[in-house]
């Protein structure tokens, strides 16, 4: 067993790290330096306070990061339209660089020579926050105890717990039968009957949003303020970026707007099924891309189409902190210097409907676009020529027999 005297655990306060507090201060007779994080998961963080101090904690940090999540995280990955194999918004996936920021911050502040958290060996989160704390920190220690320990269970884990007498706030409600993930940009579920992925996902498993079904009949009309690719106001009143997000959650939940249902691939190989509820951020990816479509050069917009993937996949494998993120972040962000302006949304039980776009950076010219007398603007007898260029290629390779069929 490695020589630990201080570790800083990411702690919730729920079963599964408070049975890894007291199992640190066991087998590693260390002392243990807690770190909870409001993201806007919409619970109660300070009963952690009480919860670590009944467990010898001396040193507890409960932090408000929900203002440089969306400033530092959100708003940077969706300057790209950031999406994951198709669908996913990566709602978990860009909360965890900064949990481990703050785990190596702590650390550095207490003199802690080793890190914590939950993740279990078969999922993406022990990649995440492990990849970016030794990004940050090189030599600091790891301690991943769903590697180590034979508590493989919940059954073992209230055994432990019971046994160690490790108080577990029993609610009277009866527990959810998924695991969840709940940030500022989205709710996850995963686990229950969403591990038989020809079983329909459960109408009572949503928290966040209502169901299309039951949205209002009046469409609801929004108007998204931008400044270099940001969402800095909503319907004339400026606002922060958790501010905005807050916003957007609650009328596209309110409009049925953000429910997902897939089926991922893990970086670890498998294959996991997944539901997502992500309002706000689902209506943040339509405008954004609504604001680009009028003020973007066109190879500038497919050249960030093309490296959207990888960026995508950089984020989802943890790879944050690393410099080829760093990398296009700078090319994604360079780009967004003209993406000025306001974009007007219809939310519609369920669909979120671009309805208008205005910037004074806009690259769109009627005189040209027109269908009706353009005044000369554009000479339609250019494109023969064009067209002829480009099929150069194509005619000699007929006119030398090569079909393509």
């Amino acid at each position: 067993m490695a020589d630990v005297k201080k570790v800083v655990l990411a702690y919730s306060g729920g079963l599964d790290t408070s049975v890894i507090l007291k199992w640190l201060q066991d087998t590693y007779n260390c002392e243990v330096v807690t770190f909870t994080a409001d993201l806007g998961q919409g619970e109660e963080v300070e009963p952690a306070r009480a919860k670590a101090k009944a467990m010898g904690v001396k040193e507890i940090y409960i932090d408000d990061l929900r203002e440089e999540f969306v400033r530092d995280f959100v708003f940077p990955m969706f300057r790209a339209n950031t999406v994951y194999e198709g669908e996913y918004l990566l709602g978990t996936s860009i909360a965890r660089p900064l949990i481990a920021k703050r785990l190596i911050e702590i650390a550095n502040e207490t003199g802690a020579d080793a890190i914590s958290h939950g993740a279990t060996g078969k999922g993406n989160d022990q990649v995440r926050f492990e990849l970016g704390a030794y990004a940050l920190k090189p030599g600091v220690k790891v301690i991943a105890p769903w590697r180590e320990w034979d508590l493989l269970s919940r059954e073992k884990l209230m055994d432990y717990a019971a046994s160690h007498e490790i108080p577990i706030e029993r609610h009277g409600k009866k527990k959810s039968p998924y695991s969840m993930d709940a940030n500022l940009l989205h709710i996850s579920y995963e686990g229950g009957v969403l591990e038989d992925t020809w079983t329909e996902h459960e109408e009572d498993m949503w928290r966040w949003t209502r169901s299309p079904e039951t949205a209002p009949d009046t469409p609801t009309y929004i108007e998204l303020t931008y400044r270099k690719g940001d969402i800095v106001a909503i319907d004339g009143k400026d606002m922060t970026p958790a501010e905005v997000l807050a916003y957007l959650n609650k009328v596209g939940g309110e409009n049925g707007i953000g429910r997902l249902d897939i089926v991922e691939n893990r970086y670890v190989g498998m294959k996991s099924r997944g539901c997502y509820e992500t309002p706000g951020g689902t209506i943040m990816l339509k405008g954004h891309r609504a604001i680009e479509s009028i003020t973007l050069d066109r190879e500038v917009a497919h050249l960030k189409d093309e490296l959207m993937p990888k960026y995508a996949s950089l984020i989802y494998n943890g790879y944050w902190w690393s410099p080829e993120r760093s990398m296009l972040q700078q090319m994604i962000d360079a780009s967004q210097v003209n993406v000025n302006g306001v974009v007007r949304l219809k939310l519609y039980k369920g669909n979120v409907i671009v309805t208008g776009r205005k910037s004074d950076d806009s690259l769109f010219d009627a005189n040209i676009a027109t269908f009706e007398d353009d005044a000369g603007a554009y000479d339609q007898a250019d494109a023969g020529g064009f067209i002829k260029l480009n099929a150069l290629r194509m005619r000699i390779a007929a006119n030398k027999g090569r079909t393509q069929f």
